[in-house]
């Protein structure tokens, strides 16, 4: 069985990679790339593949059996792309595509949802075998804010009080690769998320003894946080969006307590002190 990765070079496909890699008993992995010159430390074989152009991706799935489709990370593009994925993986003959969807898709009031939703009904609609892997906020989403923290003296964002069931992308990443290597997911859906819900206080907590410092959670209104994530640099549709999110979050949209991913991988999710520290240790 031949398993390909799609977006094989990007945050969460290297450490897919890595985890198959892990896990394998043998079988290819070939990982789907913009630019497979950029793929080789990957260590696996490297095959262009540009959800972008069509006509090139049933060509780059020959020999293909099952493909993770990891979402793309153009935002408002993503339903017009990953559309060109299925209609590839159909003339190619995959058997089964797994995806990484969102948690709660199909109810989720996060704007990212409609692409997803979208997504997940052209799966359905393919004839192919599908297991929808719906993934939680990853807990490196608001800890590589920490340096930002640390320079202004306070974490901010506009989540409130809201419970996050944060996850590393090295968690989502290692359930990604059980169900890509194991049998019986075919039409499941998993909602993925961490074990322990945390609010950002929480996480200004963890981050004030492990640097020493005294770091508050400042919550913010959605339109100031917006405009703090803009004056730093991000694209005005990007800055909104986060503080949307945020807003979302803070009336429980990444909450979610079933534990199917700390089951699916067979250990708990990564601590939210060991993700602070990771990231610390990241910055020197």
């Amino acid at each position: 069985m031949t398993i390909a990765v799609t977006g094989a070079t990007g945050q969460l496909g290297r450490l897919v990679i890595e985890s198959l890699k892990r896990k394998s008993t043998g079988e290819p992995i070939v990982a789907l790339v913009r630019s497979p010159e950029k793929a080789s430390a990957l260590g696996v074989e490297a095959r262009a593949f540009d959800y972008a152009q069509p006509e090139t991706l049933a060509p780059a799935l020959a020999g293909i059996d099952t493909l993770l489709l990891i979402s793309s990370s153009e935002v408002g593009q993503r339903e017009a792309q990953h559309h060109n994925v299925i209609e590839a993986a159909k003339q190619a003959g995959i058997k089964r595509i797994v995806y990484t969807s969102l948690l709660h898709a199909d109810r989720s009031p996060i704007s990212l949802g409609e692409e997803h939703r979208a997504t997940e009904a052209l799966l359905a609609s393919s004839g192919i075998a599908t297991t929808l892997l719906r993934n939680g906020w990853y807990t490196e989403n608001y800890t590589a804010s920490i340096p930002a923290a640390l320079e202004n003296g306070a974490f901010v964002g506009s989540a409130g009080e809201g419970r996050l069931s944060l996850a590393t992308r090295a968690d989502y990443a290692e359930a990604a690769a059980v169900v890509l290597t194991s049998g019986g997911h075919e039409g499941k859906t998993y909602e993925l998320a961490g074990d322990d819900a945390v609010t950002l206080a929480d996480l200004a907590a963890e981050i004030s003894p492990q640097t020493g410092r005294d770091i508050p959670y400042r919550d913010l209104p959605q339109a100031e946080y917006a405009a703090i994530l803009k004056q730093v640099g991000l694209p005005e549709g990007f800055a909104e969006g986060l503080a949307a999110w945020d807003v979302d979050a803070s009336n429980g949209a990444l909450f979610d307590d079933g534990h199917q991913l700390s089951k699916l991988i067979g250990r708990p999710t990564t601590p939210l002190a060991d993700a602070v520290r990771a990231q610390l240790a990241v910055q020197g």
